[in-house]
């Protein structure tokens, strides 16, 4: 019977975990950062990008692809026309 307690605790641990954590979550873009900054499209990681453009996800780490046309990253002002596939516009 102890066994089964324990059990019974991990698995109402487990599930209010995963209820609580929507609520803690910082849903949406990515602070605006220290440096001189841009919106640069189409280069970021898999679930790596700090937004995304309209019609799209709306909140920062949600990318379900890298190279998302539609998702950005901050990069400093005047680097993303020398990154191969960056674009300062969402690409359609």
């Amino acid at each position: 019977m102890h066994s089964l307690n324990k059990t019974g605790l991990l698995v109402a641990s487990a599930v209010a975990a995963t209820v609580a954590l929507p609520l803690f979550a910082n849903a949406g873009p990515a602070p605006t950062p220290s440096f001189e900054a841009e919106k640069c499209y189409g280069i970021n990681a898999a679930g790596k990008n700090d937004c995304a453009a309209s019609n799209s996800h709306s909140c920062a780490g949600e990318a379900k692809r890298a190279s998302d046309p539609k998702s950005w990253i901050y990069v400093p002002v005047g680097t993303c026309g020398k990154i191969q596939g960056g674009s300062t516009s969402p690409k359609v």
